[in-house]
């Protein structure tokens, strides 16, 4: 059984104050007033479900908000609940790490359209029955307007940094354009301004893979034994490819065969790649809602900060106070240098300060989230104030 079925019923709990309401090891915050939405839809009673790390200063003065990509959550630095994995960045965010919680407090939030507690498609509407496809239409913007809403109820008026990598990115920058007195210094890693042509050409394949499935049941699938498993094992594989490089998948597998000397001349998984990415899809099904990866994939999709700010990117930062710090990754093809360097221009445009640095990686998009010391040291300068 998927666990957003038998799950169900404790992502529609929440109170308004935060240590209210524990999901896992999460908090549930509960947005007191209704959620504008740039659809012009309102959610009404949206949750925010987040962790945090490290003390909150007197003063309020080190909180960092850290931003998840399309398929992370609010377990940053702790166990999964589902997975028992290591937090997706728990190299990066603890004691003397490079975000490092003996000095800073770290918030990160599960946004707004997911599904490990925040208000999603699978979470229960008004009636009581999962919103489903009732759910409405976001944007990214749509998100930082709840994460926003959060740091109003933790009492927070301007953050250190925010941070985020790939989505996280877009959010970041879309709360420093859109909020511009909430963030001190925004750090975005191997992200962009707006999604490309061949982005949302490879979200539609994944978005078609699970409405295809017949157990998808047009979104309607939260009280039924079977749930559009199969179609969102594909959409994670695409995704996944685009996650990764070609050197990086040909040095981890090549042409090597899984498990065999011989070719089967059949349609199992004869080689490593193919193995690794049927992994990658059928775990995802186990911590993952397809409903909300409909949701989520239409968010960035629509994501473009320039035409938010009538087509000029620029205009987005026009009189920003804000500190920006980009960083890339060479072999990154799915936001590629070029998005970061065309964010910087804009940047320099408007006359903000920017400090931007392309970093050598073997591991493609992914880079971000794994082992790199180069990046450990920039993000650890930046948010101690180094000039990079």
């Amino acid at each position: 059984m998927s666990f957003f079925r038998w799950c169900r019923a404790c992502l529609g709990t929440g109170f308004i104050l935060v240590q209210s309401y524990v999901l896992n090891n999460s908090t549930t915050f509960q947005i007191p007033e209704p959620l504008p939405l740039d659809s012009g839809q309102v959610l009404i009673g949206a949750q925010i479900a987040f962790e945090t790390y490290g003390e909150l200063a007197p003063d309020k003065s080190n909180a960092v908000l850290i931003c998840h990509a399309l398929t992370g959550d609010q377990y940053l630095a702790s166990d999964h609940p589902i997975t028992g994995k290591p937090g997706w960045w728990e190299r990066m965010v603890g004691p003397r790490k490079p975000i490092d919680t003996d000095q800073l407090h770290v918030i990160c939030a599960n946004v707004i359209g997911s599904c490990m507690g925040s208000t999603g498609p699978a979470s229960e509407a008004e009636d009581g029955k999962p919103y489903a496809m009732r759910f409405p239409v976001i944007t990214i913007r749509d998100m930082v307007r709840g994460l926003i809403a959060l740091l109003d109820g933790l009492g927070i008026e301007q953050l250190h940094t925010v941070v985020g990598g790939s989505m996280g990115g877009m959010q970041a920058l879309s709360l420093a354009a859109n909020w511009p007195d909430r963030a001190a210094r925004a750090l975005v890693i191997a992200s962009t301004a707006r999604h490309s042509a061949q982005n949302i050409a490879f979200h539609e394949v994944g978005r078609q893979a699970i409405m295809a499935d017949p157990a998808w049941a047009d979104g309607n699938y939260y009280a039924s034994e079977a749930s559009p498993d199969n179609g969102l094992a594909v959409a994670r594989m695409a995704a996944h490819i685009t996650y990764l490089s070609e050197e990086g998948l040909t040095a981890k597998f090549g042409r090597r065969l899984q498990d065999r000397s011989f070719k089967s001349f059949g349609f199992d998984a004869d080689f490593q790649v193919e193995s690794y990415l049927r992994y990658q899809g059928s775990g995802f099904t186990q911590r993952f809602d397809a409903n909300s990866y409909l949701y989520i994939t239409r968010a960035m999709d629509y994501f473009d900060l320039a035409e938010e700010h009538g087509g000029k990117l620029g205009d987005a930062f026009a009189g920003s106070s804000t500190r920006f710090c980009l960083i890339s990754f060479d072999t990154d093809w799915l936001y590629p240098t070029a998005e970061s360097r065309h964010i910087v221009h804009a940047l320099n445009a408007a006359g903000a300060r920017v400090s931007f640095v392309e970093l050598s990686a073997p591991n493609g998009h992914d880079s971000f989230l794994l082992e790199h010391e180069q990046l450990d040291r920039v993000v650890k300068g930046f948010l101690a104030g180094v000039q990079l």
